[in-house]
């Protein structure tokens, strides 16, 4: 009986379940997992819920170098904000080092933290909001963001490239990072977030190839979609999933490389062939 389970876990897949549990899947048991809601549902990574779409206090277009918020007032950003210019603010401590993420346009306890480092440095108070003076001292200390910048391809970002990736047609997946690198001949040609299994039910790691391609797949042992799937060892595979995308990292997969962008991996999977080489690396 152990080895004829065994043998369903492999053929069957995997799919989402709640961080650090044993068991449980991210949908109803026995119904198909919903698409993902709209981003603004989902918590952002700098550690708060964003503000409720319809309360955007703060002009979101206003021009690059120029402050928003109430003429003489003391703090221009601080914590709660939500618009472009906050998004502008985090690209340019990330220029400096002092903000380790994607910017997402909230202003959180990580971003108060990285203000806070920023006016250490500058000699300034330390009070983790943006004030005239810490907005005109960011802006000469860096440049004006870029496009990708400002909205990156892949929250995480890319760490360096395992040697084993470096030639050839590779899904190059760090552990590290928490991304996958789709590169050819050394190259990122695209990159995208993704999660792993839990302790319980851990992705594995090392040198694989894509064994099959399953455009609409489905898990017959969590009984949830695997859109997109790119198996690479046994029933472990790259797929798109619906709970990563609504609850980021607070879940995670029974093994499967869980990829929260739809677009980007629609993408990827039409370009990767079945023989291309897998490396799961830390």
């Amino acid at each position: 009986m152990v080895l004829a389970a065994a043998s369903v876990a492999l053929a069957a897949g995997c799919t989402a379940q709640a961080a650090g549990s044993g068991g449980g899947t991210g949908s109803p048991t026995g119904a198909p997992a919903t698409s993902a809601s709209a981003p603004t549902d989902a918590p952002t990574e700098d550690g708060k819920p964003p503000s409720p779409s319809d309360s955007a206090a703060t002009p979101t277009d206003a021009p690059s170098g120029t402050p928003s918020g109430t003429a003489g007032a003391k703090a221009l950003m601080g914590d709660g904000d939500e618009n472009e210019q906050v998004r502008e603010l985090q690209a340019r401590l990330r220029q400096l080092k002092h903000f380790d993420r994607a910017p997402t346009g909230f202003y959180g306890t990580m971003t108060a933290g990285s203000v806070e480092e920023f006016q250490k440095k500058q000699g300034l108070p330390a009070t983790g909001s943006v004030d005239e003076e810490t907005w005109q001292r960011l802006l000469g200390a860096s440049r004006k963001p870029t496009a990708d910048e400002l909205k990156p391809s892949t929250t995480n970002e890319l760490d360096t490239p395992d040697a084993r990736c470096m030639t050839g047609r590779v899904l190059c997946i760090s552990k590290e990072s928490r991304t996958l690198a789709w590169m050819i001949d050394g190259k990122v040609v695209s990159s995208m977030d993704v999660r792993f299994g839990s302790e319980n039910t851990p992705t594995r790691e090392g040198i694989f190839t894509v064994e099959r391609k399953v455009r609409q797949d489905w898990s017959r042992l969590y009984h949830t979609p695997m859109p997109l799937s790119m198996y690479f060892s046994r029933g472990q595979a790259v797929h798109y999933s619906s709970d990563f995308a609504a609850r980021g990292y607070n879940g995670a997969s029974h093994g499967c490389v869980n990829v929260r962008d739809r677009a980007k991996l629609t993408t990827l999977f039409d370009q990767v062939k079945v023989g291309d080489k897998v490396v799961v690396h830390w």
